[in-house]
């Protein structure tokens, strides 16, 4: 990965967005998605959108379901996934059919990183979630059009946790997906990869409340690993268009 070393992304890769409010958040980066996945089908005649989980992104959501779009030639992928069951509370699989697949969007396809759990969750049984999670992954069209990520007040974006035994794996990893133990939150997770979200055309990032504003000011700084939004922010190779309320 190309992490910058002299200064900061060019102008061209790194582009701010601020809303006065969280809804006005939601309207404006559905409507810059819809743009970007219009412009893709229309290259391409297919797109592929990766969106994050909890509680930030349902208003976006419903935002962008009402948002005109070929949902039949769109294929909606997980940024990361909690290691519940579908049902669950936590699940992020839930919640895309909940708040985003729904009427029209309905239409879209969905590709989860996993229909079932074992009833054991060890490492490798999480190994074996993986690797059956990029052989899905590899099946369809790449790379990722447009990946939305949310950012924890830890630093964390997609399940790259500061902290996790298993990081540097998912910061360094060929694969597109791999699992880590966040050390505080709870689940286990699959999440992709930061190589794999730094192959996106466009990565989106969306940050609401002083708490992450200040975070996100620091992770401005410099690439660092205790901080792994700052990796995102501080690289080269990919746009990252920046949402704040």
């Amino acid at each position: 990965m190309n992490l910058r070393d002299d200064g900061p992304p060019p102008p061209s890769l790194l582009q701010v967005h601020a809303a006065d409010s969280v809804e006005q958040l939601a309207q404006q980066l559905a409507r810059h998605i819809a743009r970007r996945l219009r412009k893709a089908i229309t290259q391409r005649g297919h797109a592929v959108l990766a969106v994050s989980g909890g509680k930030s992104p349902v208003a976006m959501f419903e935002q962008l379901r009402q948002q005109p779009l070929e949902w039949s030639h769109l294929t909606v992928l997980l940024v990361d996934e909690r290691c519940v069951p579908h049902d669950h509370a936590d699940s992020n699989t839930a919640l895309v059919h909940t708040h985003l697949l729904q009427g029209e969007a309905a239409q879209a396809s969905f590709v989860p990183f996993f229909d079932h759990l074992p009833d054991v969750l060890d490492d490798v049984a999480l190994e074996t979630l993986a690797d059956n999670a990029n052989a899905r992954l590899a099946a369809q069209p790449w790379p990722i059009d447009v990946a939305v990520l949310g950012m924890g007040e830890d630093g964390h974006t997609a399940s790259l946790f500061p902290g996790a035994a298993q990081l540097p794996r998912a910061l360094h990893s060929s694969g597109p997906v791999t699992w880590l133990r966040p050390p505080a939150a709870p689940h286990a997770r699959l999440t992709l990869t930061l190589p794999a979200l730094l192959t996106t055309h466009e990565l989106m990032l969306s940050i609401t409340g002083a708490t992450k504003l200040a975070v996100y000011q620091q992770a401005r700084l410099a690439a660092d690993e205790s901080l792994p939004v700052s990796l995102v922010l501080n690289q080269y190779s990919t746009p990252v268009s920046i949402w704040l309320a």
